[in-house]
């Protein structure tokens, strides 16, 4: 299997005056295509500094960092903002929809940046509205759509470019438990249809729907195991209410 994601030897040091903070310590691991991966830990594992320089939203202050191949670890400012909107797709906890735009437009969003026609862009977004279930409510704005479906818009945002990645930080955060195991099952749909998946959670029932689970510890790799497929969650037969939620 191709590698999407290879880091070796990844540390992350913050400096303020004389205070030296290691946030991330030497990791190395890698993530093949198609694969659906938790990073997990508790506040001050790393697990977010680490989420940041996956994404190419911080650059290692020491180590390597392949996408694809590619070591993007020393890219420049905006080599890094190019590898964003091209390669990586970002899904919030918050959703970060902007409530002036309808959910077709927010979905468009990212392909403006990257010059796309607008008449492309519209059948772009709208098809990818289509793929999470939205195709009815592509006019509404965020304000006007629940919890569930407004993380909806943002899967799809994110997946408009067609990403080598998606990298989904507390995906569930703000949902209650029904729409957040509906949200799941629709990862475990992309992750079924050959997408490549970074879930970053310290929610051990979110992780648990993933292959493989790593966990981080004071900026280390605590263990990085494959699921019990005995303990795994498999996708629940939610009918429309999957789709309308």
């Amino acid at each position: 299997m191709t590698e999407v994601v290879r880091v070796d030897e990844l540390s992350r040091i913050f400096r303020t005056g004389a205070v030296e903070v290691q946030a991330v310590r030497s990791v190395s691991f890698s993530i093949e295509e198609g694969a659906m991966v938790a990073i997990m830990g508790p506040s001050g594992s790393g697990k977010t500094t680490m989420m940041n320089m996956l994404g190419c939203l911080d650059r290692p202050t020491s180590g390597r960092y392949f996408l694809g191949g590619e070591d993007v670890a020393k890219k420049t400012d905006d080599a890094l903002a190019r590898i964003r909107n091209r390669r990586i797709g970002f899904v919030f906890q918050s959703y970060n929809l902007l409530t002036a735009l309808n959910a077709l437009e927010n979905v468009e969003l990212p392909l403006v940046y990257r010059g796309m026609a607008s008449g492309e862009r519209h059948r772009v977004a709208a098809q990818t509205l289509a793929e999470v279930g939205l195709s009815e409510l592509m006019s509404f704005r965020p304000y006007e759509l629940s919890g569930g479906q407004q993380q909806r818009v943002g899967i799809a945002r994110a997946l408009a470019g067609t990403p080598d990645l998606l990298l989904a930080d507390e995906p569930t955060g703000n949902l209650d438990s029904v729409s957040g195991e509906e949200i799941l099952n629709l990862f475990l749909d992309l992750h079924q249809r050959g997408r490549t998946l970074i879930i970053v959670t310290h929610d051990e029932q979110v992780a648990l729907h993933c292959q493989r689970i790593i966990r981080l510890k004071d900026g280390r790799v605590l263990s990085d195991q494959p699921v019990d497929p005995a303990r795994r969650r498999i996708k629940a037969d939610l009918g429309t209410r999957a789709l309308t939620s």
